[in-house]
């Protein structure tokens, strides 16, 4: 049995935070209170608190089964009914979960959904999932549909497209639902509780350019980034939250400390790496513990910017909720092009003082894993630093080859080191 994870104060706030956050949910219908299932990118949190409405998120869900090692079960549930095992996992983990109960990270059940929003970003898995979720649960559905980035680059267009949606379709439905008026002024306060959030948010983010790096922009990244991509953005709740990890950060940063792993402080930094792809969370301690015992610390990743790319200048705006929501929407990672996701792994390389980028290839994940050898080359050929490649899933843990993800991680560090001794020499 592995030794009990050591934590940061932080992750034990922000598991404090969800914590709660589903014992209120448990309670809901008891309560007379209402949720809504929608998703990580492109999600309507401000939205949907001006409503009162709890957000659950079924992707987070799914990923903390696996983190409590209950997700091949689930998973076994949905193939059992037909899913192909092509299918993406998080979609069979969570229909899993609902056909045993819909059991909560927690140990209490969730509510069912009292409207099924979906905010399609990019993702095509999404639309699916809330189909079969609809034949699931009796209750309202309404897609925000955002335009792809084809061209790199947003649109006024594209804007007003995502407003009229919101005004006509979207906000209508949620009034019928919780039975509230749409307030705007109510919504620009929220935002004006996000964008604080959010500058705190990024200055986390943006520690790891120091040496050594205070945090580890992946696998402690993911608790950094808990809060403000699920339930709590917009709430005081997550202000305090990113005040009191910033004011951690930052006084490990002035000690010259490297990030705080489950087993343990970090040694010596002796790797700096970029990755893209989202984590395997059945073998999370695992994985993170192969990078730690390296001394490579992951000082940027793209999953960290999956529910909204703040270092790059976006802030929710409470002059304008609509246009700010619809921003925010066309903005998130998933739904940028190949070159505009190169472009911005190129930058986390070179900001970052990066040795070079490591991609986890994700079985399931069509959205993320489409393209990645060619960005990969083309990543290389912009900065002259080597990329690595590795393959596992969400939160199956059949495609998780410990012993073959270890030999291409120490064979990546090992190709550093000889970049290293060839630069020296000359």
């Amino acid at each position: 049995m592995s030794k009990p994870a050591i934590k940061e104060s932080s992750m034990d706030l922000q598991k404090e935070m969800l914590a709660k956050h589903f014992a209120k949910l448990a309670v809901s219908e008891d309560n007379g209170e209402k949720c809504a299932y929608t998703f990580v990118p492109g999600n309507l949190a401000e939205l949907l608190h001006c409503f009162d409405l709890l957000p659950v998120l079924p992707e987070i869900n799914a990923l903390q089964s696996a983190m409590r090692n209950k997700s091949a079960d689930y998973i076994a549930t949905a193939e059992k009914e037909g899913h192909s095992e092509d299918v993406c996992t998080y979609v069979k983990c969570d229909l899993g979960m609902a056909r045993s109960g819909n059991i909560g990270p927690t140990g209490s059940r969730l509510p069912k959904p009292s409207v099924l929003l979906l905010s399609y970003t990019g993702c095509f898995t999404f639309m699916k999932w809330f189909e079969i979720l609809k034949q699931e649960y009796d209750c309202p559905i309404v897609m925000l549909h955002v335009p792809y980035q084809a061209d790199g680059k947003p649109t006024a267009e594209m804007r007003k497209y995502i407003v009229k949606q919101l005004e006509q379709k979207v906000i209508p439905v949620l009034e019928e639902v919780s039975g509230k008026k749409f307030d705007r002024d109510r919504l620009s306060e929220l935002m004006a509780s996000s964008a604080r959030s959010e500058d705190n948010f990024v200055k986390v983010l943006e520690s790891a350019k120091q040496t050594p790096s205070p945090i580890d922009g992946y696998f402690g990244g993911v608790y950094y980034i808990s809060p403000i991509f699920t339930a709590f953005r917009g709430t005081q709740q997550a202000e305090d939250y990113y005040q009191a990890l910033l004011k951690e950060v930052k006084e490990r940063s002035a000690k010259k400390l490297g990030p705080l792993t489950p087993d343990g402080p970090m040694g010596q930094e002796k790797y700096r790496i970029v990755v893209e792809g989202p984590p395997n969370w059945t073998h999370f301690r695992q994985l993170w513990k192969m990078f730690s015992d390296e001394g490579a610390v992951a000082v940027a990743s793209t999953y960290t910017r999956v529910g909204g790319v703040y270092d790059f200048g976006f802030r929710h705006d409470p002059k304008n909720p609509l246009e700010s929501l619809a921003d925010y929407c066309l903005g998130c990672y998933t739904n940028l092009n190949l070159p505009s996701r190169t472009e911005m792994i190129s930058k986390y390389v070179e900001d970052y003082s990066a040795d070079g980028f490591l991609i986890n290839s994700v079985k399931s994940c069509n959205s993320f894993s489409a393209g990645q050898l060619l960005i990969l080359r083309e990543v290389e050929q912009r900065t002259g630093r080597p990329g690595g490649f590795f393959e596992s899933d969400l939160v199956d843990p059949r495609y998780f080859s410990a012993a073959n993800i270890k030999n291409r991680l120490e064979s990546y560090f090992q190709m550093i080191e000889q970049k290293r001794d060839a630069t020296s020499a000359l």
